[in-house]
């Protein structure tokens, strides 16, 4: 008798076990990557792409903290062409990204040396309202000759910035 209590509660055990593993969420987000050729050379970005789940990640941000762009690693700009964000310049080479909220309805893009972390550039960043919400974390990165095109969109909310390449 004792026993088949001790194999009933293994298996029980089990089935629990099994149970709370098909519920449970990733704790880790998929990456992405944006991918353009901007003046005949490849730019790409590295991020990770976490969910809203019902949350507005954007509207939570404070005034003033960077966001790393994405979840787990650090959003990544590799560039094989020298980019100007309007008056901003950023040499080709490796980066890590990130936004800082400015004020209630204003964004910047970082561009931040990958070695020391030390500031390249400040890029201002365009807020668009979105037609319909973006679940997933999605940058898109697109090219047409020397000029570029960076957007960030999640939620309802799109941050956007135009750059050339050469």
């Amino acid at each position: 008798m004792k026993k088949r209590i001790a194999i009933a509660g293994a298996a029980l055990a089990l089935a629990v076990s099994s149970f709370a593993q098909q519920g449970a969420q990733p704790t880790t987000a998929p990456r992405g990557e944006a991918k353009a050729t901007v003046a005949g050379k490849p730019v790409s970005i590295d991020y990770g792409r976490p969910s809203l789940r019902g949350r507005d990640m954007l509207a939570q941000s404070q005034v003033g903290q960077a966001w790393r762009m994405g979840a787990n690693a650090p959003t990544t700009l590799k560039t094989d062409a020298d980019l100007a964000f309007g008056g901003a310049r950023v040499p080709r080479g490796e980066y890590i990204l990130t936004a800082t909220k400015v004020d209630a309805n204003g964004w910047t893009l970082n561009v931040l040396n990958q070695a020391d972390r030390s500031k390249v550039a400040d890029v201002p960043l365009t807020v668009e309202a979105l037609p319909q919400s973006v679940e997933q974390f999605t940058i898109d990165l697109t090219g047409s000759g020397n000029d570029g095109d960076l957007k960030l969109s999640w939620g309802t909310t799109a941050l956007r910035t135009r750059f050339t390449a050469r």
